[in-house]
């Protein structure tokens, strides 16, 4: 195999292959052209282009957030990498690990007036867990780097490998330990399209996690002591550590005391959850006795796991009737969040609940209602969600009834953000669904291109749901030729940023429709065209209810189902389902 030239070049691909990064998304480029080349000059690396930064870093993302594996993005020197920022920052707050390797001029050419030239050591110091600087090779272009490079600066061949091998190991084991991106900086002298036989390959990684023990006994008497306790799980993996066992499971929903809020993105249900958390909380804020409602549901102790909570209203809640006490589990970015008396253990929420449990006492005399209490309302909500949803008028409310009732069970269900994830929390999902959505940043960008990427890695089919704002602001992310003909995606254009008029705040100005709502009259079937994707539109309830049932099933391509809901009656439609709801309480 014929790989670059540039000793620098070799390494870095080499240290990838050891570390097992196979998945690699490379932007075009001249600058990044060495590491290009040794990419595809070896079989074990399957690399995918995409010409936009930011769609190729959302599809990188989705990718590992699917594998759980490192995926590295390849791109040229300059703003380019800026490029990346928007899906590093989201990777680093939701732990998916990813790996940036940018090309970057001669540390001689920084700040002298070069093309495609900028600062970009440390670019993203405060969202990344390590920057691996790495320095050129002096054993190419020999005689450029002795006639430019500071006298200073100047290193043996022999040094600047050491250094460089040594950078790479901190990063990769710094990425296996955390799985938050990393970022190396390679820089390169031209000329850059040379290429040669790969130099050898002397070392072998221990690749090993270490999982650290830890005490039970101030956990299990804080437990065994409260008589309400909530349990908040946010985003989960459907198959990360985090999943709690059928055992777990049974021993919680045996324990009165114990109510459990999931959100839709945690991946787990049972039928003693509540899982549209909205539905429980929005009532009780405008009821007539809201804060006995709420002094009820008040925790003695909060167990929170998983990644970010999308409701606001439990966030809300918990921040004004503080737990007395709160323990979280494996998230250390987020500390202290209701400013109780807070505990973090670093262990996986499966590893805490089997060793809590087993030591789990109850004391059977005292008469616990805060469950069954709780539970009660479930029902009523779930019962008003079916009356509501069939007499309601056609809205975003209908839409996201309708269509979330005929997902393809076992299908990966890919959230945008905004009003698509939290009308999605409004309602069941089938429990044989896998649910994404990018939480770690709450971005509207890149939700396309993390869907698209996360369905080159599944055998199921994937389904994006999308509103339109999120989707024409990622429209390169369908600029690839990876899009598998199962993929679906069902846009809800409201010609609008519709969430702004549920918000407080809310005016029929035309300040506020231009600069906050931004309305437009964009539609969907152009873009469909240029990419080869499918359209269909549809603008009314029976043309939806007809649509949906063939919409999922095998055909020739990628298909778009463009759901055009009228922008005025969708905040009315929704905040009266809450309002006849908190009748019933």
């Amino acid at each position: 195999m014929l790989y670059s030239n540039i000793p620098l070049a070799q390494m870095v691909v080499l240290q990838c292959k050891n570390y097992g990064i196979s998945r690699i998304v490379i932007s075009p480029g001249s600058r990044n052209a060495p590491l290009t080349l040794s990419f595809l000059a070896d079989p074990f690396f399957k690399c995918f282009s995409v010409v936009d930064e930011r769609a190729a870093a959302f599809f990188g993302l989705g990718m590992a957030q699917q594998t759980r594996e490192a995926v590295a993005l390849v791109c040229t020197s300059g703003s380019a990498l800026l490029n990346y920022y928007p899906a590093i920052s989201e990777a680093f707050y939701s732990q998916i690990p990813l790996v940036v390797l940018s090309a970057d001029r001669p540390t001689y050419l920084i700040d002298k007036g070069y093309g495609q030239t900028i600062r970009q050591v440390g670019v993203f110091q405060n969202h990344i867990d390590y920057t691996a600087t790495l320095k050129q090779d002096a054993s190419h272009a020999t005689g450029v780097y002795e006639s430019t490079m500071p006298q200073g600066d100047k290193q043996s061949q022999a040094q600047i490998e050491e250094y460089n091998l040594s950078e790479l190991h901190l990063a990769f084991k710094t990425l296996l330990a955390s799985s938050r991106p990393v970022h190396i900086n390679t820089p390169f002298e031209e000329p850059l399209y040379g290429i040669s036989a790969v130099m050898s390959n002397t070392y072998t990684p221990d690749i090993s996690k270490q999982n650290d023990s830890f005490e039970i006994p101030t956990a299990a008497k804080l437990w065994n002591s409260a008589h309400k306790i909530m349990i908040l799980i946010g985003v989960c993996h459907p198959q990360g550590a985090d999943i709690l066992t059928d055992k777990s499971w049974a021993l919680l929903a045996a324990d009165p005391r114990v109510l459990i809020l999931t959100e839709t993105t945690s991946n787990m249900s049972h039928p003693d959850c509540i899982d549209s958390i909205d539905n429980l909380m929005a009532p009780m804020e405008s009821h007539h006795n809201s804060k006995h409602l709420f002094k009820a549901l008040q925790p003695d102790l909060l167990i929170s796991f998983g990644g970010a909570v999308v409701s606001k209203k439990v966030k809300s809640f918990l921040a004004k009737y503080k737990p007395l006490n709160h323990m979280q589990l494996g998230n250390e970015l987020v500390v202290n969040p209701f400013f109780t008396h807070f505990i973090s253990y670093s262990q996986t929420a499966s590893v805490f609940f089997n060793s809590l449990l087993a030591n789990s006492k109850i004391d059977y005399s005292l008469n616990y209602s805060y469950k069954s209490e709780h539970l009660v309302y479930k029902k009523l909500y779930k019962k008003h969600i079916e009356k509501y949803s069939k007499q309601a008028p056609f809205s975003d409310f209908k839409a996201f009834y309708l269509l979330l009732k005929k997902l393809p069970k076992t299908s990966l269900l890919q959230l945008a953000n905004s009003a698509t994830i939290r009308y999605a929390q409004l309602f069941s999902i089938d429990p044989s669904i896998e649910v994404f959505c990018n939480r770690g940043t709450s971005g509207i960008d890149g939700s396309t291109a993390t869907a698209i990427g996360a369905s080159v890695t599944s055998e199921r089919q994937t389904v994006l749901i999308t509103g339109d704002l999120s989707f024409f602001y990622d429209s390169n992310g369908l600029w690839n030729q990876y899009i598998p003909k199962n993929f679906r995606i069902i846009l809800i254009n409201n010609q609008g940023g519709g969430i702004f008029r549920v918000l407080p705040g809310k005016s029929d100005s035309n300040a506020f429709e231009t600069y906050f709502e931004t309305v437009h009259t964009l539609e969907s079937s152009h873009l469909c065209a240029l990419h080869k994707i499918a359209h269909t539109l549809v603008d009314e309830v029976h043309s939806l209810e007809s649509e949906l049932v063939n919409f999922f099933s095998e055909g020739s391509g990628p298909r778009l189902l463009e759901i055009k809901t009228p922008r005025t009656i969708n905040d009315l439609v929704l905040k009266n389902f809450f309002k006849q709801l908190q009748l019933s309480y």
